[in-house]
């Protein structure tokens, strides 16, 4: 059981890390572009909260994999820390779809 935790953990802990990737990648696309475009500041607030978001889920994936699942006494600790990970990457996937939607572009390098 505990190795199939330590499998799905370092699964999550790839997702988390390709989209903190992209989100900083987003990031310096928008800070490229400068404050002139629309929602500037909105967005850098929303890829902000969302690397923050996503750095704290892989804390939490980091405490949950060093948790024993067979010592039950550790089980209300790891169902608490799962569902706040699991709540808190519902609300990474909302704040990544408003990033979406307010339309981060890469700058256009051609002169």
């Amino acid at each position: 059981m505990n190795h199939y935790a330590n499998k799905k953990s370092a699964a999550e802990s790839m997702l988390d890390l390709a989209l903190l990737m992209a989100n900083a990648s987003q990031l310096n696309a928008v800070i490229e572009q400068g404050p002139n475009i629309s929602f500037y500041i909105p967005v850098v607030t929303l890829i902000t909260i969302s690397l923050c978001l996503q750095v704290t889920v892989g804390i939490l994936l980091i405490f949950t994999v060093q948790l024993n699942v067979n010592d039950e006494q550790k089980h209300w600790r790891l169902n608490l820390m799962e569902n706040l990970a699991t709540g808190l990457v519902f609300i990474i996937v909302v704040v990544n779809i408003f990033i979406t939607a307010l339309g981060v572009h890469q700058p256009n390098h051609s002169h």
